[in-house]
């Protein structure tokens, strides 16, 4: 897995600085899909985008999202011909924006697609995440036939969690990705 082939795909607001995205990003070389508007996040220019990058590369990329980025992927490949475009992904943390305090600003987003996705994944979902209760977040892997990981009582897996540049995150993608390779 080179490092160009690992696209980063941040959620509302983008990740800063202490972000574990964006120190994967610093540390192992990954490459961020920059969306033109983090604040108003509209899903079209999103999956655009999305699209955009992934023809643009050399080959088949591996998807590394966190909370409305993992709705990305989803939009994305249920409306893409490119889906084989992408390896594999790992979503982490996903936001809900069909809860009513989100659909105010991500009023795009709703409603979820729930179609399977054509490439392998692995959802991480945390009992207190603020975002997307643990329920909603085994739906959603269930729907896209992510395998799902229970990571505890961590919120939503961002620089508030202090995960730093979370190592065991990490691992979990490289472990999984070996094993995607052996298959």
């Amino acid at each position: 897995m080179s490092p160009s082939s690992v696209l980063i795909l941040p959620g509302w607001q983008n990740s800063g600085a202490a972000h574990w995205q964006s120190r994967w990003e610093a540390l192992h070389g990954y490459v961020r899909v920059d969306q033109h508007d983090w604040m108003r996040p509209l899903r079209g220019d999103w999956i655009a985008r999305l699209e955009d990058v992934l023809l643009s590369q050399s080959g088949p990329s591996v998807l590394v999202a966190h909370s409305l980025g993992c709705m990305l992927v989803a939009a994305w490949a249920s409306h893409s011909r490119n889906t084989h475009l992408v390896k594999a992904a790992l979503l982490v943390a996903p936001g809900d924006p069909e809860r009513e305090e989100l659909r105010p600003v991500l009023t795009s987003w709703a409603p979820v697609p729930m179609q399977a996705l054509p490439f392998p994944s692995v959802l991480l979902g945390s009992h207190n995440d603020p975002y997307c209760s643990l329920q909603r977040s085994q739906a959603f892997a269930g729907a896209w036939g992510s395998q799902f990981l229970d990571y505890g009582h961590a919120g939503h897996l961002n620089a508030e969690s202090g995960l730093g540049d979370w190592p065991q995150g990490h691992e979990i993608l490289t472990q999984w990705m070996q094993e995607k390779d052996e298959t």
